[in-house]
């Protein structure tokens, strides 16, 4: 991978449809469609129409993409099949690489970048009552694995080893009271450490080992609800 890497990195795990581009290492333009909370996820309307804006505003065609990032959660069902089918489509189409990104990390950099002192959790919404989690040490040691998990667990994952901690994200804001209960610092409702950022896709796609397109996987953490209401339906019968 030379110098001038190419690089095209997306998210679609969250309700936010999110897409970066660099050259370099040099973030040409990050661009994002962020519903609201009473608003459905675009995802299929938006990602591509992204991605093209994207290279647009870089001035550069498909065929001169090296390297293309998606985020793979973990995060909704829907979002990650929609980015992975995406990116797999896009890198046969083109001939590009392709890189897993973990949509955690992703989320967790700004906030690791502006407090080096501190362990940094991404905490994201995995509804029903729990949120997807895992955190970094100041050093960029992953000291809590991905998973998903209720407020009390999520809140003894953070303590367990006594260090000073803050929490970025969705999940963070919706847990906001428990979090902060325990000691960990959650930052103002508008701040932008709780937005995952084009930039930061782009960044760890440069850093990530590609990934033939069978191998680029979901994180899906736990079971997707329309498979557990079916489980759930078979041990009733």
């Amino acid at each position: 991978m030379g110098d001038a890497l190419a690089v095209l990195a997306f998210d679609t795990a969250t309700a936010a449809t999110v897409v970066g581009f660099s050259v370099g290492g040099e973030l040409i333009c990050e661009l994002a469609d962020r519903p609201t909370s009473d608003e459905r996820p675009r995802h299929a309307e938006r990602l591509l129409s992204l991605c093209e804006q994207a290279l647009a505003e870089a001035s550069i065609g498909w065929e001169e993409v090296d390297l293309i990032g998606v985020g793979v959660g973990p995060g909704t069902f829907t979002g990650l099949r929609i980015g992975a089918a995406t990116a797999q489509g896009l890198a046969q189409a083109n001939g590009a690489e392709l890189v897993a990104v973990s949509t955690l990390e992703a989320l967790a950099l700004a906030a690791r970048v502006a407090e080096p002192e501190l362990q940094v959790a991404a905490v994201g919404d995995a509804r029903r009552g729990e949120a997807f989690i895992a955190a970094w040490a100041p050093d960029g040691e992953q000291v809590v694995a991905d998973q998903a998990c209720p407020p009390p667990q999520l809140v003894a994952a953070l303590a367990a080893d006594g260090a000073r901690s803050i929490a970025v994200g969705d999940g963070a804001l919706i847990f906001r009271k428990e979090l902060e209960s325990g000691g960990i610092t959650v930052p103002a409702d508008g701040s932008v450490l709780h937005q995952l950022g084009g930039a930061a896709l782009c960044q760890l796609a440069t850093s990530g080992n590609p990934a033939t397109a069978g191998a680029l996987v979901p994180h899906y953490v736990r079971q997707p609800d329309a498979e557990i209401s079916l489980q759930a339906r078979t041990e009733s019968q």
